[in-house]
């Protein structure tokens, strides 16, 4: 037993003695929902658009039973190890090269996710101009353009009043409530979907879809190594396995919450890939967002296409939180390795989470289209940090409680993520250099 520690958040050991307020098992499914379910949400009809419903929807499953086995085998180690972070239980398994891997993996998933969000809410309240067309956001066409509500100020507000406030928290068990509505919006959005899908349905506007994928040409057969990332890493939320987990105390009441939220999510996931999917058909965007974006025939789907818009942008408010605490546990342990963040480092910890908002906030200012860098980082670093990492884990087996079949699965789940990530960046690029050709 490792001695007590008087530390919070990320820093709580998950075998700490010490009495302590513990979480609640609701709060971690909320919180672990919302980190699961993020801007993923929105990419998912385009997958069964490329893949096929049925296709999808055994990798959906299949997707999350390993995400289920990858956090037992992390939550397992760590108990066995009694290590507090994700960067120290790859420490023991590797060495400080382990730990530093995480880490980088962390701040590229997280920080470009902090900067994508942050686009996509100033696309959603303020407009862009890509390719010199211009798209008005929600604020522009229902009072017009004022430097109000120019992408600028809307961002700054948003950072100030809404994520400032949350961010500040010490304890992930704190966010619980935001995570809560979270998941509420996304509900919403996927409620709002399902009526006018089934409305269309009713009325005979949708077209049947596609149950298996149509290989037409290489391309074809490529782009399905292109869609399956997206719902890899769709499910990715290991950086915050240690944080929520180690004030929950219990590894059963973590695996309850992560399988929950798993469970969840794939619904939602499903839910919105079917109905999002007979709602555009082929026409469906890559970012189903988009076609939200465009206009509508009448009153009411205008106004729809403006609840789904906001409704999205005031999610992903709520899942920034969750993204920023386990990014600044990591560049605090990156930076600090010897110096953990205690209760008592307000200064530190202020610093800290002033210079992330800072940065994401001109990053997202200064390069409205920096997102596709950090997808195409973002979604390999996540493979890592959901799939490899803890893979190796399990192979390394420091401490001896792997067993034959564990380690079969860990090199199972490493050799699945290593080749259909090869083959997405390879399709990227090739699309890419065909584009710019």
């Amino acid at each position: 037993m490792a001695p007590a520690q008087k530390v919070t958040g990320a820093q709580v050991p998950l075998l700490d003695s010490t009495p302590v307020r513990r979480a609640s098992i609701s709060g971690a499914v909320f919180n672990v929902s919302t980190s699961i379910i993020g801007a993923g949400i929105m990419s998912i009809p385009a997958t069964l658009k490329v893949l096929g419903v049925v296709p999808a929807f055994i990798l959906i499953v299949l997707v999350a039973i390993l995400v289920d086995i990858s956090v037992e085998f992390m939550l397992r180690f760590t108990y066995a190890g009694q290590r507090m972070t994700y960067a120290g239980l790859m420490k023991e398994s590797f060495g400080r090269v382990g730990s530093v891997a995480v880490q980088i993996c962390v701040l590229i998933t997280n920080f470009g996710c902090l900067i994508i969000y942050l686009i996509i809410i100033g696309d959603v309240l303020s407009g862009n101009q890509p390719d010199g067309t211009v798209h008005l956001g929600v604020l522009q066409e229902w009072f017009g353009i004022h430097w109000w509500n120019t992408r600028a100020f809307a961002l700054l507000f948003t950072l100030i009043f809404i994520l400032l406030p949350l961010v500040l928290f010490r304890r992930v068990e704190s966010l619980r409530f935001s995570s809560a509505v979270s998941v509420l919006l996304a509900l919403v959005f996927v409620g709002i979907c399902s009526v006018m899908a089934i409305s269309a349905l009713l009325e005979g506007k949708t077209n049947t879809p596609k149950l298996i994928p149509q290989l037409d040409n290489r391309a074809s057969f490529f782009n399905l190594f292109t869609a399956s990332p997206v719902i890899i890493t769709a499910f990715t939320f290991h950086f915050n396995v240690h944080a929520i987990g180690g004030e929950l105390g219990k590894a059963s009441d973590m695996t309850s919450a992560v399988r929950i939220s798993l469970v969840l999510c794939s619904g939602i996931y499903f839910t919105i890939g079917i109905f999002g999917y007979l709602l555009f058909g082929d026409s469906i965007m890559a970012d189903i967002l988009v076609n939200f974006d465009q206009g509508s025939g009448s009153a009411m789907g205008s106004l729809l296409n403006d609840v789904v818009r906001l409704s999205y942008a005031f999610h992903l408010m709520l899942v920034f939180p969750l993204l920023n605490f386990s990014l600044r546990s990591n560049l605090d342990e990156l930076l600090f390795p010897k110096k953990p963040l205690l209760a008592t480092d307000n200064k530190r910890f202020v610093f800290l989470t002033f210079v992330l908002l800072v940065l994401s906030y001109l990053a997202a200012i200064a390069f409205p289209n920096i997102w596709y860098f950090f997808q195409f980082l973002g979604s390999t670093s996540a493979v890592f940090l959901a799939f490899i990492f803890p893979g190796a884990i399990a192979i390394k087996d420091v401490h001896g409680i792997s067993s034959k079949k564990d380690k079969i699965i860990g090199a199972t789940m490493i050799v699945l993520a290593v080749i259909t990530s090869t083959i997405a960046i390879s399709s990227n690029i090739y699309s890419w250099a065909g584009d710019s050709s």
